[in-house]
């Protein structure tokens, strides 16, 4: 999702930290002179804005004016945690010389942060800025009437804890494809295709039709197919923006050669290493999530594959025709959507458990026009199923299936994602909003990824679990919702879908 969308949940434990932290320095403003009551009606007027922010965020999808609004709002927010900033180091600056005083002389500590206090915050200086901040946020504050913001909760579906999703897909959770996963099977068993040493098969398809996993399934099953494993070598590469050819060549290298790193810095050097690590092997490399290429970089690329055996076999994922056009040596494999009943087997699936479900009739009503309206999208379908599992409460399910966001299409978000976004509860909404901060299918470590959102507040403590054992307990729950992927080549890591 673009950060502009998540913004409104980010802005909202913003909100909370920055009110916390004006209460935390009143006392010294008071003491500094400082006019208190300008901190209170900072403090006042951000919670008048912090009501009508789930409302903002849903509109923003479809609202160019909400968005920035929104945008004007988070420009002022920072400009107060700047000031409040400023004011919290010279507190702690004076505490801390304070000690350092009161060491030597007892009884002083008072007077000396007095004087301190007076020699280097400017009154004036830090009063004039508040009503600034003030007065811009009043202006914020009285657009929201003009916008139709109002006071509004985003009615969170609480749902019971699942079992962290493995990393790949396993073929009990796909429905509807397999006349698709026989077709790529076949093409990769086939000899060489037209004389070619190297094929090429573009598969192509809308976000959320399910190319990735179509990709993942064949991968893992054709050593199954044949008694004799057909390929020597098997790679698979998410490439997403990226397509440049040193760094391409380079993530091929390790992943075949199974090296952490290359320290060859010079493309051509790298693809004549590749190219005789690959001599005389058949190789299978899956290139996913493929958004734009250079036909002549291309070219640069694939030359490292011709030294490889005949039958050497690429699969493109792609959601452009173009790109499938440039890549590919055969006609594109398009993706079409799946048949409703599987579509509804598929939400059946994640929303009552893997369990024969004993389905309420009222729910399964609901269940099947919120299926209709995926149109048929796999990622869509399970998304809506994840949200809605083992909630038993009809108003929730209905809640879900007249949400107007079912009418916004912009932004290339899909309606049902948008949903299962809007519908997070609060702390995983914020956790998942502050990865925003990092690029498309970017890769991380959980564990720092926790520690991230810890120096955040962004992890709410509980009694008996440290605040680690939550954070697991965070990104389990995103991964199960399909925020987040666990990455198969390595444990712990973890891939940021947005």
């Amino acid at each position: 999702m673009a950060a502009e969308v998540v913004a409104g949940a980010f802005l909202t434990v913003s909100l909370e930290v920055l009110s916390g932290r004006i209460r935390s320095i009143m006392d010294f403003v008071r003491r500094n002179k400082v006019d208190a009551g300008l901190l209170n009606k900072l403090e006042i007027m951000l919670l008048s804005v912090k009501g009508v922010l789930n409302d903002a965020e849903k509109k923003q999808v479809s609202d160019s004016n909400v968005r920035q609004w929104l945008q004007k709002l988070n420009d002022a927010i920072h400009d107060a945690e700047d000031l409040v900033d400023e004011i919290n180091t010279e507190a702690l600056r004076c505490e801390i010389e304070g000690r350092q005083s009161q060491s030597s002389t007892i009884g002083v500590l008072f007077n000396q942060v007095c004087n301190l206090i007076s020699s280097r915050l400017n009154v004036k200086d830090v009063e004039q800025r508040i009503n600034d901040i003030l007065n811009t946020l009043k202006y914020i504050v009285d657009q929201k009437q003009h916008l139709g913001l109002s006071e509004v909760g985003a009615q969170p579906i609480t749902s019971f804890r699942r079992s962290c999703a493995t990393a790949w897909v396993e073929e009990s959770d796909i429905y509807g494809r397999d006349a698709d996963k026989q077709a790529v099977i076949d093409f990769l068993l086939s000899d060489e295709v037209d004389g070619d040493k190297l094929s090429v098969l573009p598969i192509v398809g809308m976000g959320g039709m399910g190319k990735t996993t179509l990709a993942q399934l064949v991968y893992k099953q054709i050593d199954d197919k044949v008694v004799e494993k057909p390929f020597n070598i098997k790679a698979w590469i998410t490439v997403s923006g990226e397509s440049d050819v040193l760094t391409l060549t380079k993530k091929i290298y390790e992943e075949v050669a199974n090296s952490s790193s290359s320290t060859v810095d010079e493309a051509f050097k790298l693809q004549l290493k590749l190219k005789e690590f690959l001599n005389g092997k058949k190789v299978l490399l899956v290139l996913d999530d493929v958004w734009n290429v250079d036909h002549k970089r291309w070219c640069d690329l694939k030359s490292s594959f011709e030294s490889t055996a005949h039958g050497t076999k690429i699969i493109v994922t792609t959601r452009s025709a173009k790109v499938a056009s440039d890549l590919g040596t055969l006609p594109k494999h398009d993706l079409q959507i799946i048949p409703e009943e599987d579509c509804w087997k598929l939400f059946k699936k994640h929303a009552f458990g893997n369990v024969e479900p004993s389905v309420d009739l009222d729910l399964e009503v609901i269940g099947r026009k919120i299926v209709q309206k995926c149109n048929g999208l796999p990622l869509a379908v399970k998304s809506l199923g994840s949200l809605l599992h083992s909630v038993q409460d009809l108003k929730d399910w209905k809640n879900v299936l007249n949400n107007d966001i079912w009418n916004l299409r912009e932004d290339n978000i899909l309606p049902a994602l948008w949903l299962s976004y809007y519908y997070l509860p609060p702390y995983l909404k914020r956790c998942f909003a502050y990865c925003s901060i990092f690029p498309k299918d970017y890769k991380i470590d959980k564990k720092d990824l926790i520690l991230w959102w810890m120096a955040q507040d962004l992890i709410q403590p509980q009694k008996i679990k440290t605040l680690e054992e939550v954070g697991e307990e965070y990104i389990e729950d995103l991964v199960s919702r399909s925020f987040f992927k666990y990455c198969s080549w390595r444990e712990g890591l973890i891939e940021v879908d947005h």
